[in-house]
């Protein structure tokens, strides 16, 4: 069936399934957020170990989907994946490091080690600042561009002389980090706000986890007044990086196939496709209603509530970035280097074959909803971690 399609629904499809992936992880780094909450209640070791097992019952599906991520994007747009994880590798290694870390702390915390539990504890928090702020920023990039150069010939010339040749060459000695501190066009401020923004919406949705899922006196009454905190930062940094968003100048891909700027790209694109500008404004609302329910109510549902809306948000930038003769990759240093779902994706049959594997896709959604209410059945409480057999 998918053999058949043509290739440009192909290239959409796979975008489709990119943008899924990314509001997925985005929406899973409340995991990051609850680890940074760890000192925020004023409580001993038992409220500690209750914030830690929360979140630790739900760490592996954040780091699989970063992975799924990754390999998604290796897979289908192939000229991405080595020019981005080759060319920015210094905010990937760390951002992998940093899951790296997380995974260790987790299992490592409890258990008598040299390194001690506070030295756990510290690695769990440079987890969950590091992740959320620089997955945030790089997400940021795929609007404010990046300073790389593509020779797509050298492929040509690879396959004529047998030779290894690098396309894509990255042109500051940073590889990648610059985004944090680029001046032209402030860049900086528009990745970082974004990046804040992503780390203050992780614990917002752990908090309202928390509310969820978490039976203890002294952490239900903390919870409203650090959630008003944190929504009220994560809204600043989140609609400043939104607003100016749709005021810049895009990088929008012209008839003869070039890459120009245009002003306004990005709200001519959320015009444009009307579907899109919905999903936008529906996430959003769901967003600001489950955090309504988490501060003003005794409802537990908020969680998911902002956590639809996180997906549905994130999702909808993912489309404004790749659709609509739109450049997802942009280079700020030569603008016809820049990357679009045409010029980067893997072959037509490649597209096809991988598509058809992607029908199994609704049964690990499946899985995935069973393992989560099966480890969701009781609320975690001082008296539930007593009978747990594994805790971390």
């Amino acid at each position: 069936m998918f053999l058949s399609i043509s290739y440009g629904l192909l290239q959409e499809y796979w975008w489709i399934i990119i943008s899924i992936l990314g509001a997925s992880l985005v929406f899973l780094l409340f995991v990051q957020g609850g680890q940074t909450l760890m000192n925020s209640f004023n409580g001993g070791e038992k409220e500690k170990t209750i914030i830690l097992n929360a979140t630790g019952h739900k760490w592996e599906l954040t780091f699989t989907t970063l992975v799924t991520f990754g390999g998604a994007f290796f897979a289908s747009f192939p000229l991405f994946y080595s020019t981005s994880f080759g060319g920015a590798f210094w905010v990937w290694m760390i951002i992998l490091f940093a899951f790296i870390i997380q995974a260790v702390s987790y299992e490592y915390r409890k258990r008598n080690n040299v390194l001690g539990q506070k030295t756990f504890e510290i690695f769990l928090m440079i987890n969950g600042v590091i992740a959320p702020v620089l997955l945030g920023v790089a997400v940021s990039t795929f609007f404010t561009g990046s300073a790389f150069s593509i020779e797509k010939t050298k492929l040509i010339n690879m396959a004529l002389s047998n030779e290894q040749a690098v396309i894509s060459q990255w042109h500051t000695p940073f590889h990648g980090l610059e985004a944090i501190w680029t001046i032209e066009h402030f860049a900086f401020l528009q990745n970082l706000s974004l990046g804040i923004a992503v780390f203050f919406l992780s614990r917002v949705l752990a908090l309202l986890y928390f509310k969820n899922i978490i039976e203890n006196k002294i952490i239900e009454t903390k919870i409203p007044k650090l959630l008003k905190t944190n929504a009220i930062l994560f809204l600043v940094f989140f609609l400043f990086w939104l607003i100016r968003l749709l005021f810049i100048s895009g990088f929008a891909v012209n008839e003869d196939g070039n890459i120009i700027l245009e002003k306004f790209k990005y709200l001519h694109n959320l015009l444009e496709m009307p579907i899109v500008l919905i999903i936008l404004i529906a996430g959003i609302i769901l967003v600001l209603w489950g955090i309504y329910k988490g501060i003003f109510t005794k409802s537990t549902s908020g969680f998911w509530y902002s956590g639809a809306g996180t997906f549905l948000t994130v999702m909808a930038l993912f489309l404004i970035a790749g659709f609509n003769n739109t450049a997802y990759y942009p280079s700020t240093y030569d603008l016809n280097s820049s990357l679009t779902i045409r010029n980067s994706s893997s072959s037509s049959y490649t597209l096809g074959v991988m598509s058809i594997v992607s029908l199994m896709i609704p049964f690990v959604i499946a899985y995935i909803v069973w393992v989560w209410r099966a480890l969701d059945s009781k609320k975690i409480s001082g008296q539930e971690l007593e009978s747990e057999n594994h805790v971390y």
